[in-house]
């Protein structure tokens, strides 16, 4: 008779037409990324091609540390990469050198030039053929500098790594990076709706489930978001525990930083169900 008592309270509680509403609860709409944008390598800003306010792309530039050193680097290590002037040389005496060991084995099988002779010219075709291989290494290593000639140099372009909003310039032209952020970018579509519900409600919420979120003022409409996460630990001194959900904004309409009301939708027949008979219905 308890267990058909506690199965009739779990029925109630999760029946969409028994349940009561969900009380609206006070929340807080952030960014959902914060990105400070900072450089891999010391230097001192160029140019910042934006300012705060402005939306910006990912992979667009923002900023472009002085290259002036990495560019003169890069003119070089291209003229050594595109130079086959060595090799053109070296492949010519290599094929001269083989020739003349052909010619000269032939002069040898009829007794006219001696051993001494013939290992002289093996010789020289051998260090003409090694003189072509340290040739083309040579222009391999050539290439490889060119390439990290040019990663440095692209590293002095600084780029936006997410859609977004500059929100804050730390740094100006002609100050040192030295490891310090030079802009922060704040991705505001989607944005990041933070809650924080009392632990009688921890069975109510569930991932999935929708809500309506209410600005304060001066937004004056409401919108729907999504629950995103749900913590599986509360925090037991409040007795409370975070939700975490998502809100489109593709009109950028809504600013990040604000505070709001929001109130949960009724949950999904069935949801929940079995993690509140976990609780209720142990023999």
């Amino acid at each position: 008779m308890r267990h058909g008592c506690a199965a009739l309270v779990a029925l109630a509680m999760f029946n969409p037409a028994l349940a009561k509403p969900l009380p609206g609860f006070d929340c807080v709409i952030e960014p959902h990324m914060l990105s400070d944008v900072s450089s891999q390598v010391d230097g001192v800003v160029d140019s910042i091609a934006v300012e705060r306010g402005e939306q910006v792309k990912k992979g667009q530039v923002l900023v472009q540390l002085d290259s002036r050193v990495e560019r003169a680097t890069v003119a070089y290590a291209q003229r050594r990469a595109a130079s086959t002037a060595e090799i053109r040389a070296n492949r010519a005496s290599a094929d001269f050198s083989a020739r003349r060991q052909d010619r000269v084995q032939t002069l040898y099988q009829d007794k006219v030039l001696s051993l001494d002779q013939m290992d002289e010219t093996g010789t020289q075709a051998r260090l003409a053929k090694l003189n072509l291989m340290r040739a083309e290494e040579s222009l391999s290593l050539a290439k490889l500098d060119l390439a990290r000639a040019q990663t440095n140099l692209a590293q002095r372009t600084i780029t936006s790594p997410i859609d977004g909003v500059v929100v804050e310039r730390y740094l100006s032209p002609g100050e040192s990076v030295e490891e310090k952020p030079i802009l922060r970018v704040a991705q505001i579509d989607p944005l990041r709706v933070e809650v924080i519900v009392p632990v009688a409600h921890l069975f109510d919420i569930t991932v999935g489930q929708s809500a309506i979120v209410s600005p304060e003022y001066p937004v004056t409409d409401t919108y729907q978001a999504t629950v995103t996460i749900v913590d599986k630990v509360a925090d037991a001194a409040s007795g409370t525990f975070r939700v975490r959900l998502e809100l489109p904004n593709p009109e950028l309409k809504v600013p990040a930083g604000l505070r709001c009301g929001i109130e949960f939708q009724n949950v999904e027949p069935g949801a929940g169900v079995l993690a509140q008979n976990d609780l209720i219905g142990s023999p």
